[in-house]
C-alpha cells in the first residue's frame, strides 16, 4: 500500500557511489525526487557521472557523527526526509575485518541513532543475503539444496563469512531502531548483477568470463538485477510497510550455467574445468601465501572458497506477494549487462 508521498520528498543516500547506491540515485531522480548523498572527500563518483549535477552532495562519513547529523538536520529543515543506508565494506580478506566491523556495524548504529534523533521519516537498509546466515549441514535432513528465506534465523556456522557476521550485527542495529520507533525496511539481495566497474564487487564475474578463465566453482549462486534492487527498495520506501525484511532473488543457478550464459553473450570461450570443493580447500592457502608475498589481494580466500562451493536455494517471493513488484528475467539481465561491457570494450 502506498503512503501518498509527493514528488518533493527528499532522500539522503549513503554509499551512493557504489553499484546499488548509484542505481538508487537514478531510480529516485527518475521518479522526480530531490536526491542528496553523503560522500567522503576521496570518494570515486565515476558511477554517477551521468547524474552528478542533479545530486546534492554533503561531505561526511557515517563514522563522523557530526557530519552525518549536519547533513540530516539541514535536509530535515526543508521537510520530510527519507534515508537509504547503502554504504558498506564488502570484503572476504582477513586484513579488512577491523574496517568492516567499524563501517558496517558502528556506521549503521550511527545512521540509526541520527535517524531517531533527527526525525527521519523512514530508513531503508541495504543488507545482504550473507546477513541471514548459512546453516551448517548438520541436522539438515535433506541432501538437496538448503532453502533460505526471510524466516532464516542466524546460527553460528563455519559457512558464515566475517562480512556476513558484520551485516547481521548491522541489521540488529536497524531492528533496535525499529523497536525505538523508527520506521524502516530491510532488503537482503543475493548476488547483484549490474552495469558498473567490473574490477569491483560482484561485477568482477563478468570480467572473469570475458577473460576466458577456464575454471568454474561447484556451487550455486542466487542472482538479482541491480535495477530490481533499486525498484524494490524504492517501492518499499513509498509503502506503509515497516519492520519487514525482504530477500531479493530473481533466480538461483549453478555457477557453471551462469558463466556459460555470460561467455555465450560475450562470444567468449566457456569455462570447462570444474573446481571441486576439495580442490578449492587446497587452493585458498596457496593463494593466501601468494597474497602475502606479492601484497596483492587474494583471488580466493577461505570464505569465498566455502561460498562458491555451497548449494543454497534462495526464496525471494515474499516481496511479490506483498507488493506489485516483479523481477526482471535473469537471462535478460545477463544479456543487457554483457552487451554493456561488450560496448565498453569495443566488441
Amino acid at each position: 500500500m502506498l503512503s501518498g508521498l509527493n514528488e518533493h520528498n527528499m532522500v539522503l543516500i549513503t554509499g551512493a557511489n557504489g553499484l546499488i547506491g548509484s542505481h538508487l540515485v537514478r531510480r529516485y531522480l527518475e521518479a522526480g525526487h530531490p536526491v542528496a548523498a553523503l560522500r567522503r572527500a576521496e570518494s570515486d563518483l565515476s558511477l554517477l557521472d551521468d547524474v552528478r549535477e542533479r545530486v546534492t552532495f554533503y561531505e561526511g562519513d557515517i563514522l563522523d557523527i557530526p557530519s552525518l547529523e549536519d547533513a540530516v538536520r539541514e535536509l530535515r529543515s526543508r521537510g520530510p526526509l527519507d534515508l537509504i543506508h547503502a554504504a558498506a565494506i564488502i570484503s572476504y580478506s582477513p586484513k579488512d575485518r577491523d574496517r568492516m566491523e567499524k563501517v558496517n556495524v558502528e556506521g549503521t548504529a550511527n545512521v540509526v541513532n541520527v535517524c531517531l534523533g533527527e526525525g527521519v521519516r523512514k530508513l531503508g537498509f541495504v543488507s545482504s543475503i550473507a546477513a541471514l546466515g548459512r546453516p551448517a549441514r548438520k541436522g539438515i535432513k535433506t541432501d538437496g539444496p538448503v532453502v533460505i528465506s526471510e524466516e532464516q534465523r542466524w546460527e553460528d556456522s563455519p559457512n558464515n563469512s566475517f562480512y556476513g557476521k558484520t551485516k547481521y550485527r548491522a541489521e540488529l542495529e536497524v531492528w533496535r531502531g525499529m523497536a525505538e520507533g523508527l520506521d524502516a525496511v530491510i532488503v537482503n539481495p543475493t548476488l547483484v548483477l549490474g552495469e558498473g566497474d567490473w574490477s569491483r564487487s560482484s561485477t568482477q564475474l563478468f570480467k572473469y568470463a570475458w577473460d576466458e578463465r577456464p575454471f568454474y566453482p561447484a556451487g550455486t549462486a542466487g542472482l538479482v538485477d541491480v535495477r530490481d534492487v533499486a525498484d524494490a527498495l524504492y517501492l518499499l520506501m513509498q509503502s506503509e510497510l515497516t519492520a519487514e525484511r525482504f530477500l531479493l532473488n530473481a533466480a538461483t543457478m549453478p555457477y557453471q550455467v551462469f558463466f556459460n550464459k555470460v561467455a555465450d553473450a560475450f562470444g567468449r570461450k566457456r569455462p570447462s574445468i570444474r573446481v571441486s570443493p576439495g580442490l578449492t580447500r587446497l587452493l585458498w592457502p596457496l593463494e593466501a601465501l601468494r597474497s602475502r608475498l606479492t601484497g596483492k589481494p587474494p583471488l580466493i580466500t577461505r570464505e569465498t572458497a566455502r561460498s562458491a562451493s555451497s548449494s543454497y536455494q534462495y526464496e525471494g517471493r515474499k516481496i511479490e506477494k506483498m507488493t506489485p513488484f516483479r523481477y526482471r528475467p535473469i537471462d535478460e539481465t545477463i544479456q543487457r549487462i554483457s552487451a554493456f561491457f561488450s560496448r565498453r570494450n569495443g566488441r
